[in-house]
């Protein structure tokens, strides 16, 4: 389950909502079992130059090591600033989760959520 936060100046035209289709794809092409990048954009309207932060979390796996992670930091730095329409600072981090992270999905009987089939599994 990744976690994508995008954290930008206002004054940025970028539609976050493709944005975060396309980093989930990047993520889901490099490595089939990421599943649902949960992603949020907090637009900032008091900020001193023109920027963008993306963080990227990702759960730890033997296989995203050093060279897996300079691949897909090298793709997702290409995709993301395919959405950038003029001049700004651009970071990105990739993070991995520690040993006591935990994710899972919290179910209501009855209730639905984006990106679950309807499966109780």
């Amino acid at each position: 389950m990744p976690h994508v936060e995008i954290k930008y100046s206002d004054n940025l035209d970028i539609d976050t909502k493709q944005l975060f289709n396309d980093v989930e794809d990047v993520i889901n092409k490099k490595d089939s079992g990421a599943g649902e990048c949960k992603s949020r954009a907090y637009p900032c309207s008091e900020y001193k130059y023109t920027h963008i932060i993306v963080s990227i979390s990702l759960l730890t796996k033997l296989h995203r090591d050093k060279e897996f992670t300079l691949k897909l930091s090298s793709e997702l730095e290409r995709a993301i600033k395919r959405h950038l329409k003029q001049s700004a600072y651009f970071s990105l981090n990739i993070e991995y989760s520690q040993a006591y992270y935990t994710t899972n999905i919290h179910r209501i009987d009855g209730d639905t959520l984006d990106g679950i089939n309807g499966s109780n599994s």
